[in-house]
């Protein structure tokens, strides 16, 4: 295969990709393919088996038993699935990956992923950073998802993002539909809010991208 890919995995960060091919033949591994729509990882099936992300992209989602769901996260090539349920005390995966488009992976039993930690400290430690991340990243969807008005949940999470890059032209997730997803709420009532917050001249909107224009105003909107 084309190890150059695996440049992208947080969890080879750093590493030559002469030293990971040299690491990757000694550890038992395999590739695996799914189609659009296909179940990888399902909820509550036993843990075993931690995944990297090579093509495409995968969606955690959490169906209950009224029929709602909750889609948790978006996984892009070079990202983990599964790393935290591996290592967990349950052992169960908690909730369903589904292949969004095509996706390629390369697939670690729990046994031989703990092996290449062993054999390099780095990796180790971008496995550290990973679920570190993931972990803080989880307590901001929680506190999203606390907030009850729709133009609260995407005023948070514009702010959220203009904190954690600096910018104040803000990338749409995916498209609008997926972003009224993980938000939990429909896309004609995410995309009203969004106007009516455009008509208060706080943020200003783009095709792929919104620009918070004020972002006092769009503070304050967090406390309404």
């Amino acid at each position: 295969m084309d190890y150059s890919v695996l440049k992208k995995s947080v969890l080879f960060k750093g590493i030559p990709v002469n030293e990971l091919k040299d690491m990757l033949e000694t550890v038992p591994h395999h590739i695996q393919c799914y189609a659009k729509g296909e179940v990888i990882l399902r909820l509550m099936d036993e843990a075993s088996r931690v995944g990297i992300i090579l093509e495409g992209r995968a969606e955690a989602q959490r169906p209950f038993p009224n029929g709602s769901q909750v889609n948790v996260s978006i996984r892009t090539p070079g990202e983990m699935i599964g790393p935290a349920a591996v290592f967990s005390a349950s052992h169960k995966y908690p909730c369903d990956v589904v292949a969004i488009e095509p996706v390629t992976l390369m697939m670690f039993r729990k046994e031989d992923l703990m092996q290449l930690m062993q054999k390099d400290v780095r990796i180790l430690e971008n496995f550290t950073t990973e679920i570190a991340s993931a972990t803080y990243m989880l307590q901001q969807r929680l506190e999203l998802l606390s907030y009850s008005g729709i133009a609260q949940k995407a005023a948070y999470y514009l702010l959220m993002q203009r904190r954690t890059t600096g910018h104040d032209r803000i990338p749409i997730p995916d498209s609008m539909t997926k972003w009224a997803l993980l938000m939990n709420v429909s896309r004609p009532s995410l995309h009203r809010e969004l106007k009516w917050l455009e008509s208060q001249n706080t943020i200003r909107l783009g095709s792929h991208h919104i620009e918070i224009v004020n972002p006092g105003a769009l503070q304050d909107v967090l406390t309404k």
